[in-house]
């Protein structure tokens, strides 16, 4: 089982054929609501994969709230860890332009919570095959979460984002780490390709199409990526973790689980949304092997 301690939003998502300049107001040509969370997304990305995953977080008393736990439900994930926070549930703004995005998230019930319900979850935590977790939640519950990880030896996976200074603090304490490059140069400075050999087989970092690197205590390893049309940028950093997860906890070596992860996220950016593009396990083998999708 798979643990994911993180996040859970209502996506509102905008798109325009461009970005507006500061102070101007121009025409989109779309706007949907879809579920999604850094967190909640690694929980999808991984159950479409085939894991048995576990989600826990807080969602509010709104709408948005029962509608996110159903979405979990549906996607066959245990959400009985996900606590109900009296207000809003966490909400994203995104928007889609140039092939690309900008977001803004307001937390919401997310912030809601804090380090105790980690303590409530060590038993749980202990006995996972792997932990996921992010920056979308309080500090002190993400650093807990990773502490009782390390207590019990639960590979746990922290995905810097979005990027902090804070974070500095949780490295050490989570067996991988995985920004990408904008947030490996928010840690780690212009120079971050130097930081791969302090943290070697640990840090892993995502470079969008171009796949993803580490060190492997004797040198840097490029994993390539996998040609992909992209649609929507928006999941791919999100179903990369969900599928790293998947890969560790199958017991699949580090170079190989990076490959199926970069092949996952390949296929999620060819959709539009976090989650409606999130692929299953059948997609990704074929992806991995060259064949047709």
């Amino acid at each position: 089982m798979i643990t994911v301690v993180g996040s859970i939003n209502m996506d509102l998502v905008v798109r325009s054929p461009r970005f507006p300049e500061q102070g101007e107001t121009i025409l989109g040509d779309l706007y949907t609501t879809a579920p999604g969370g850094k967190g909640a997304n690694q929980a999808v990305a991984a159950a479409r994969l085939g894991s048995g995953v576990r989600m826990v977080g807080a969602v509010g008393t709104d709408l948005f709230g029962d509608e996110l736990l159903e979405t979990l439900k549906q996607e066959g994930i245990d959400a009985e860890a996900v606590t109900r926070q009296e207000g809003t549930s966490g909400i994203a703004n995104i928007l889609l332009s140039e092939g690309d995005n900008r977001i803004i998230v307001v937390p919401g019930a997310n912030h809601k919570i804090d380090e105790s319900l980690a303590d409530r979850m060590a038993s749980v935590l202990a006995e996972s095959e792997a932990v996921v977790t992010q920056l979308e939640l309080p500090f002190p519950l993400v650093r807990r979460t990773l502490e009782i990880c390390r207590e019990h030896g639960v590979p746990s996976i922290l995905n810097p984002a979005p990027a902090a200074a804070e974070a500095k603090g949780l490295l050490e304490l989570a067996a991988y780490i995985t920004p990408n490059e904008t947030e490996a140069a928010a840690l780690f400075g212009a120079e971050w390709l130097r930081a791969l050999e302090r943290y070697p087989n640990r840090l892993i970092v995502t470079q969008g199409k171009r796949g993803a690197c580490f060190h492997d205590g004797k040198r840097i390893v490029e994993v390539p990526g996998f040609p992909a049309e992209a649609v929507d940028t928006t999941g791919a950093g999100d179903t990369f973790n969900g599928a790293l997860a998947a890969a560790f906890a199958e017991g699949t070596d580090l170079a190989e689980a990076v490959r199926f992860a970069n092949a996952a996220a390949s296929l999620a950016v060819e959709k539009l949304g976090a989650q409606s593009g999130m692929p299953s396990r059948q997609a990704v083998a074929a992806r991995m092997a060259g064949e047709e999708d």
